[in-house]
């Protein structure tokens, strides 16, 4: 009688994405101090050792998170002069996206930490505002991208929360508004 040990097969990626998706259901749910290296093993059933492996400390797991709910590089593709009516139109008639959601619940979870502000601050820096700063261009740029920025997530997590109640028409003058807002921002 020969016995033949059972192994899951190895599979680096995929036990990379598990680890990716188990911290980011914990960061969203729980504060980042609250998060421990051995909770997310856990939850995936490898040893902590494992997360070290590939993503190095918690700061850099918890940036892995950030990183992986998106840059918000795809608004500056496309037209300058269609910018406005492109955003407008995403922020009353596009769909409710969970990256933008759990990137909203990661720094509302988190904020209380300034290791994480640390990690949320750099890496918004680096993934949007300074992109966004620099395709903007001109006096100001800095300071109407804050006010684009503000302004787009603003009425996006509106939108999502509460939904838009509105008839066809007051959607479309909205639309009309926040595109006119945005476009004079990209226009300077």
């Amino acid at each position: 009688m020969s016995f033949v040990a059972c192994h899951r097969p190895r599979n680096a990626a995929a036990t990379r994405d598990a680890i990716l998706a188990a911290a980011t259901r914990r960061f969203t749910a729980e504060s980042y101090d609250q998060v421990g290296i051995r909770d997310v093993a856990g939850e995936v059933g490898v040893d902590p050792a494992l997360i070290s492996r590939y993503f190095g400390s918690k700061e850099e797991l918890f940036r892995a998170v950030i990183d992986d709910c998106g840059s918000g590089a795809d608004l500056t593709e496309g037209d300058r002069a269609t910018f406005g009516e492109r955003m407008a139109h995403e922020i009353v008639y596009g769909e409710r996206r969970e990256s933008k959601l759990a990137w909203l619940l990661l720094m509302l979870r988190s904020a209380s930490s300034p290791k994480a502000t640390e990690v949320i601050q750099q890496a918004s820096n680096e993934a949007f505002f300074d992109p966004f700063v620099a395709w903007m261009g001109g006096e100001d740029a800095a300071i109407r991208v804050r006010i684009a920025a503000g302004l787009m997530m603003g009425l996006t997590v509106s939108r999502d929360l509460s939904g838009l109640k509105m008839s066809p028409d007051e959607s479309e003058r909205l639309k009309g508004r926040i595109a006119g807002i945005l476009q004079d921002l990209v226009d300077g």
